[in-house]
């Protein structure tokens, strides 16, 4: 899948706020109120059905986040929303820096040792605080690898479709 094709998931509506259909929402974009300059986003409001929302209006409320829907004017209204994440299109975020990646264009790409053994693809990747972990998958087998670069990370080539990892293949 291409980047034009791809969705980032930037949040989640995590409550209500007043009568109005004012909702909470956890943002994790950087800064954290950056999530409303991207627009529209997208809602999963059915299996299958994504719901695409712009002008939205958003404004930090103590310690969290608030907005408002466009036709989200009640209280019921926004309570159905609560739980949902949000994503934005891919496209919408500024290019990463040099070295910098969004995880979700790592996703599917080809994992190879640097002696050229086929591991599999990137499933997925998570945070645990000291480094990310990129899990490899190749249809027997699950890797965790630590993404560091240099280290276990030896290249990455987006347009290729590529990952180079100084990898043990029997660990």
């Amino acid at each position: 899948m291409t980047a034009a094709g791809r969705r980032v998931l930037m949040g989640r509506i995590v409550g209500l706020y007043g009568v109005q259909g004012w909702l909470k929402i956890e943002s994790w974009s950087e800064p954290r109120t950056r999530i409303f300059d991207y627009q529209p986003w997208q809602l999963s409001v059915a299996p299958g059905e994504v719901v695409e929302v712009a002008g939205i209006k958003g404004r930090p409320q103590g310690k969290g986040l608030i907005c408002f829907l466009p036709g989200v004017d009640t209280r019921e209204k926004a309570a159905a929303l609560v739980g949902q994440d949000i994503y934005v299109a891919r496209e919408l975020l500024p290019p990463p820096g040099q070295d910098e990646y969004y995880w979700v264009d790592l996703e599917g790409l080809e994992v190879v040792t640097t002696e050229g053994v086929a591991l599999g693809r990137v499933s997925h990747l998570f945070a645990t605080g000291a480094n990310d972990v990129v899990v490899v998958r190749d249809g027997e087998r699950e890797r965790l690898i630590p993404f560091i670069q240099g280290n276990y990370v030896r290249s990455v080539d987006l347009s290729a479709g590529r990952m180079v990892v100084d990898w043990d293949p029997e660990f």
